[in-house]
């Protein structure tokens, strides 16, 4: 847990399948066939299943039509909501026995690559979607309300995704480093009580990230 990533599968030295990578593997062949079975058989009247997953899916919607509003909401949501969901799965991950303890399984989110892409993901597209929007309100936002804070608007826009970044990285890799040495200190109680906590620390994590991408978005529509 929190451990430095190791090499699984060596490629050429450059793209390293590590233990997150892995995970992010088993993470998208889960969320594949949660979307198939979801989606291949819908009906008016929908099963428990369909039901929970609709559900699911209208929440996200109304989350996001709170920030954005629900026109931008719909368009958007199929990056917003594929991002909550990837970070959440990733971030409950690290809490199925045996992921961490070893090197071919691990949380992606507890690694800073992952989130640092996760981080370049969310700036490519708040610049592509304000870029969509009208190429003259994007470029103006970088000039109001004064020329002269052009420099540190244009820095801001380049800080946001590494603050995304570093505060995804820093919580997971915290909760993990807690909760791996109070099981060294005291292997009975406290880490469950911990990982019990932690199942409410995942959630809110995947809902803080979320949420500042839609508010920088709503920044750059508005």
């Amino acid at each position: 847990m929190g451990s430095k990533s190791e090499t699984v599968i060596p490629l050429f030295g450059i793209l390293d399948v590590t233990g997150e990578v892995i995970m992010m593997w088993v993470i998208l062949a889960v969320a594949a066939v949660l979307s198939i079975l979801a989606t291949r058989n819908m009906k008016e009247r929908p099963g428990k299943f369909q039901n929970m997953i609709e559900t699911g899916i209208e929440a996200l919607d109304n989350f996001f039509s709170g920030i954005i509003g629900k026109k931008h909401s719909r368009k958007y949501f199929f990056f917003l909501g594929s991002l909550f969901i990837f970070i959440i799965f990733a971030n409950y991950s690290g809490l199925i026995p045996g992921v961490g303890l070893t090197k071919y399984l691990k949380a992606p989110t507890s690694s800073l690559s992952t989130t640092l892409g996760l981080g370049v993901a969310s700036f490519l597209f708040l610049q592509i979607a304000g870029l969509a929007h009208g190429a003259k309100h994007y470029f103006k936002r970088f000039v109001s309300p004064m020329f002269f804070m052009l420099p540190l608007l244009v820095l801001d826009e380049f800080i946001k995704p590494a603050s995304l970044a570093l505060r995804l990285f820093g919580n997971v890799f915290g909760e993990e480093t807690v909760t791996h040495e109070l099981y060294s200190l005291l292997p009975i109680g406290v880490p469950v009580i911990m990982m019990v906590l932690s199942l409410l620390f995942c959630a809110i994590q995947a809902v803080v990230f979320t949420m500042l991408v839609s508010i920088y978005l709503e920044e750059g529509l508005e």
